[in-house]
């Protein structure tokens, strides 16, 4: 079933009229294409910096309201309607027109979206594929949480992930999200590992998630504080979250660390891997390997050893 898509393009200082008309005529769906403080916005949703790049090269100073128009509605009418409203209310603006199957305007990501190999041993597969091959197989639908494997830093991690783990492990894995990092250690070959997130929609995603993947036996996810919530050591602690996150609990971690551990801090900006090293190594660890991607870090991290 073809629906139209009409997109309204218009200066952001017109953002809050084009959006109030659109609203007032549309009958179906209105989309809101508004990047000028995403950064700011994937903080407070997220509680992330992670953003692709392709997002961060968006215009940030134009807003595309698209109205989804029902097969049984008249574009021209409604293009009319529309023309008359936005004149009337002195905005500047252009419109254009495109058809758009109900489906696809629903689930258009799921085109970005297909298997990928990490590593030696992972792969990440979303529900609506088959993956053929020898890995680990992690499937995860991109939800409201952060973390499907695409971002350099997820990436990063689980190869670390992937090299790591030899059976048996536990594992704290701090601002879980989807709970990937969590997951792709329990089906590397993990004993039991611990998620906690301080977004709740983070811990529920991540639940459903382990679910997806027969393991939500052996992955408790926790609504928490970064490490509050975190009990006895751990083998393996990730933190695949942000600088001035990490910074913040790296005091907390040695504690957590069982003997010959690892900790794995992620999500950091390349500008600020400088700041974030010293505060690890002044929080008692020592900074084994420093990795790199499209201007991303993590950073592989074990405690110092007693002299």
């Amino acid at each position: 079933m073809e629906w139209t898509d009409l997109k309204i393009s218009s200066p952001r200082v017109y953002a809050d009229t084009v959006e109030a008309i659109a609203t007032g005529i549309s009958g179906g769906g209105i989309y809101i294409e508004d990047y000028a403080d995403l950064e700011t916005q994937v903080q407070q949703i997220a509680h992330v910096d992670l953003i692709e790049q392709e997002l961060l090269e968006k215009d940030r100073n134009t807003v595309i309201v698209h109205m989804y128009l029902a097969p049984d509605e008249n574009p021209a009418e409604i293009v009319e309607l529309l023309n008359n409203r936005l004149i009337a209310a002195g905005v500047t603006y252009s419109l254009s027109l495109a058809g758009v199957e109900q489906e696809e305007w629903e689930t258009a990501w799921k085109k970005y979206y297909h298997a990928m190999e990490i590593g030696n041993r992972l792969a990440i597969c979303p529900s609506w594929e088959e993956y053929h091959g020898e890995r680990a197989v992690i499937r995860l639908d991109p939800g409201m949480a952060f973390g499907t494997g695409t971002h350099e830093t997820t990436s990063l991690c689980l190869t670390q992930l992937d090299k790591l783990i030899q059976g048996g492990e536990r594992m704290l894995d701090i601002g879980t999200g989807s709970g990937i990092l969590a997951i792709g250690a329990l089906l590397l070959g993990a004993a039991e590992a611990e998620g906690v997130d301080i977004d709740p929609m983070c811990v529920r995603t991540a639940g459903e998630n382990a679910e997806l993947n027969g393991v939500q036996d052996r992955l408790k996810v926790l609504v928490g504080d970064l490490s509050d919530k975190a009990t006895g050591t751990y083998d393996i602690i990730t933190a695949n979250i942000v600088a001035a996150a990490i910074i913040s609990l790296v005091p907390h971690v040695p504690a957590l660390l069982a003997k010959n551990a690892t900790f794995i801090a992620s999500g950091i900006i390349d500008t600020r891997k400088d700041e974030v090293v010293t505060a690890v190594e002044a929080a008692g660890l020592s900074v084994d390997e420093i990795l790199e991607k499209n201007g991303w870090v993590a950073l592989v991290c074990s405690k110092k050893e007693a002299c």
